[in-house]
């Protein structure tokens, strides 16, 4: 089989010929969802310079918006992720915002902006990766902006809808309630640990399937839409947010958000096994990559204790998940317990830093440049 030449068409042409397929037959759907009445009058296939939502009922519009190119695009720059990967990780990184506020998503506004080296074949690759996503998640792709730019540049912009006082917020959480996550963080960060160091490691290194289960984080991550409408319709959850800046960020931030603090139960921080075998390797402590910088897009929630029963019992009815692993406290201070004593929350927060990536797993002092 004789490759292909690469193609270069002109940007008129991609819009025309290789993306309208992602954008037929949307006007006239009905996006809402449980009641909630949104009907897309003008999708993309309209073609016209907006998309235009029909709101009929009492609701609340979620709106959020995500730029995602950037170092953490390290294994895209290495040949890791296709550009199908970060097409299908920008909607997630978008839809994974409306979702953590308790919202159905409803549309997703794109931004792809791309390089005079990237063929047609990797623009449309990228473009199919955002309409994947949108599928897997319930919601469509309702255009935005293609255009050149001296590198590619991914920014989305995600709608969401609530019942009026339904949204949840990373305020609320009150001294008592419990500390919740929707599962295992630090994967995606584990990745950007391992990869750009891998020769360091040899000859010891990852199995295959670890390394494949690294990558594979990275390749599909999962926006928690689910878990973010079954703690707002009830509501369970007096504070919510998404995991996408690492667990410990998410933890201090819904904290400095709520005014309360934050006592952390080591033993039951579900860390991934591969975290665990990355942290090996590094040798840094399996919690502490765990927290760190990872955009995993769990949920991260408070809920009184008094609700924590009916609240499993609903995740479980949807085949969903949870676990508790700390509770709130009055002190202002989040620290991490264990038979060993008390110490601060381990792991380092996502800067937008200049330095190796890889260094947020240990704490390095260039990791907090830039």
């Amino acid at each position: 089989m004789t490759p292909q030449e690469p193609v270069f068409s002109d940007e008129p042409t991609r819009v025309r010929q290789l993306v309208s397929e992602f954008f037929t037959g949307q006007s006239g759907a009905d996006v809402g969802a449980s009641g909630l009445d949104v009907l897309l009058s003008m999708g993309a296939d309209a073609r016209d310079d907006c998309a235009v939502f029909d709101i009929g009922s009492p609701l609340t519009l979620v709106v959020g918006s995500d730029y995602i190119r950037g170092s953490k695009f390290i294994l895209h720059e290495m040949g890791l992720l296709s550009d199908f990967d970060i097409g299908y990780y920008l909607a997630a990184a978008n839809i994974s915002d409306v979702a953590a506020m308790g919202a159905t998503p409803i549309g997703l506004l794109s931004v792809i902006r791309y390089p005079h080296e990237l063929d047609d074949e990797g623009f449309r690759q990228t473009a199919a990766g955002v309409h994947q996503a949108c599928t897997d998640f319930g919601t469509l792709n309702v255009g935005g902006d293609i255009g050149n730019a001296e590198r590619l540049i991914l920014s989305g912009t995600a709608l969401g809808v609530c019942r009026p006082g339904k949204a949840l917020k990373r305020s609320g959480a009150r001294p008592g309630d419990l500390l919740c996550v929707t599962g295992a963080c630090g994967l995606l960060g584990a990745a950007v640990a391992y990869f750009p160091k891998k020769d360091s490691f040899a000859p010891r290194g990852l199995p295959a399937d670890a390394e494949q289960r690294l990558l594979d984080s990275w390749r599909k991550p999962r926006a928690r839409v689910a878990e973010g409408r079954a703690l707002s319709e009830k509501p369970y959850a007096t504070a919510c947010q998404d995991t996408s800046d690492g667990l410990k960020a998410t933890i201090e931030q819904i904290m400095q958000a709520s005014g309360v603090g934050f006592r952390v139960w080591e033993r039951d921080v579900p860390v991934d096994p591969v975290v665990r075998m990355v942290a090996e390797l590094m040798k840094v402590d399996p919690l502490a990559l765990t927290m760190s910088a990872s955009s995993d897009f769990h949920l991260a929630f408070t809920v009184a204790a008094d609700d924590l029963t009916a609240c499993r019992a609903d995740f479980t009815a949807l085949g969903l998940d949870f676990f508790v692993i700390g509770e709130a406290t009055d002190d202002e201070r989040a620290q991490a317990v264990s038979d060993e004593g008390t110490r601060p929350l381990p792991g380092v927060a996502w800067k937008h830093q200049k330095s190796d990536v890889s260094l947020l797993a240990t704490g390095a002092s260039d990791a907090h440049a830039g």
